[in-house]
């Protein structure tokens, strides 16, 4: 769930009716894929692997992939580069199965972790732009008396502050950790009790912590405001209309992954033998981390965001309004950061650890290209991400 650790596995005034389309030349250079009545067409997919005949000599990504498996100790790696012309080349690394000793899929699903929020976080700010709730309208607005806690109190927490992880609202993922290797399910009341046990971070508004309660918070309040589930809702508002085919919410007590996969592990210790953890119950992450993918979708699914396909312009530009992280030159929006490239200007993105799968990536300013990547074991000392986020600069900047 957490973008940067799954604990250990560990930012015009102008009426319209539906979502900003900009016009054709603009679109066309923004999307990953071609944008046909409002949906993103199917990529080309081109597989490369170590030993593919075209691929002789490999090129960055996938010497990049080479190493996360060979010197960081990662069982397998994916990725998936697109272009602006509807083109995506695929590469694989290492082993989907070290039992077995199969191949990594191609394009195969992944939980995708803290890439949720960024699902999460457009269906509010659609919601935003319907009318239907405020950016800057209070959480006990929608859920009157239910956030509260040691200096927590739901009547001064924006909407806003619970999207950019402003609120001081505390974690709970630690809290859930052994839940989840366990095959437990939890509702997400339960995940709110939990975090609400504890004091506040800090008070509204006042600082930046990266905190999943803020999710399970904005989840609920689509669920109230909408009087649906919030899977149908991502389903209905995101996942048809960007086209994203290979993309769910999992059903409560879905632990399995439905499409081909490599599968996920987990290291007790340094240099330990590997765990798999491919299924497990991810109810614990729910709006904040539960979603499986694999890299093309998300590379359309950030595509079509930051192209106007899904958010109309004023939304958009909120969501782009970002808050400083620390001073790496990184910041976070409304559910996406942005970060720095070393061939100049950013991309954006968000990212996400779950249980045995690492994701990085995202699209540069003027979607010409987008990453995504995934490795398949999440070590106890925390994930090579360093290593993950250089090689997604690599990929934009190549």
């Amino acid at each position: 769930m957490r973008e940067q650790s799954w604990q250990r596995f560990r930012s015009s005034g102008r009426r319209r009716t539906g979502p900003r389309r900009r016009p054709a030349r603009a679109a066309a250079a923004m999307a990953v894929g071609a944008v046909v009545l409002g949906v993103l067409a199917p990529p080309v997919a081109y597989a490369a692997g170590p030993g593919a005949a075209a691929n002789a000599r490999p090129d960055a990504v996938q010497r990049g992939l080479n190493d996360l498996v060979r010197s960081d100790g990662q069982p397998g790696a994916l990725a998936a580069v697109a272009d602006g012309k509807g083109r995506t080349r695929s590469y694989t690394a290492g082993t989907g199965d070290v039992t077995t000793g199969s191949k990594v899929p191609a394009e195969g699903q992944v939980r995708m972790g803290s890439n949720t929020k960024t699902f999460t976080a457009v269906v509010v700010l659609q919601l935003v732009g319907e009318g239907k709730i405020g950016l800057d309208a209070k959480v006990d607005t929608y859920l009157p008396d239910l956030v509260r806690g040691k200096g927590i109190d739901g009547r001064d927490i924006t909407v806003r502050e619970l999207l950019q992880h402003t609120s001081g609202l505390p974690e709970y993922e630690d809290l859930v950790e052994e839940d989840i290797l366990g095959g437990r399910y939890l509702d997400p009341r339960d995940l709110l009790d939990r975090a609400l046990r504890r004091e506040a971070a800090f008070a509204p508004g006042t600082d930046w912590a990266y905190s999943s309660t803020n999710y399970v918070v904005a989840g609920l309040i689509v669920q109230k405001v909408t009087g649906r589930p919030l899977a149908e809702e991502i389903d209905r508002r995101v996942i048809k209309p960007a086209g994203l085919r290979h993309t769910y919410f999992p059903a409560p007590g879905e632990r399995t992954i439905r499409e081909p996969h490599p599968h996920g592990y987990r290291r007790e210790a340094p240099g330990g033998p590997l765990r798999d953890v491919t299924e497990i119950d991810p109810s614990a992450a729910w709006a904040a981390g539960q979603m499986i993918s694999t890299n093309a979708d998300l590379n359309r699914f950030f595509t079509a965001v930051l192209d106007g396909s899904l958010l109309r312009e004023p939304q958009l530009t909120q969501m782009r309004t970002t808050v400083p992280i620390g001073k790496t030159g990184a910041g976070y929006g409304l559910g996406i950061m942005s970060r720095p490239l070393s061939c100049g200007g950013v991309y954006w993105g968000h990212g996400g650890d779950i249980a045995g799968f690492e994701t990085r990536g995202g699209v540069t300013e003027a979607g010409h290209r987008a990453v995504s990547i995934t490795v398949t074991s999440v070590p106890p000392d925390g994930p090579p991400t360093k290593h993950l986020e250089a090689l997604v600069d690599t990929a934009l900047c190549g």
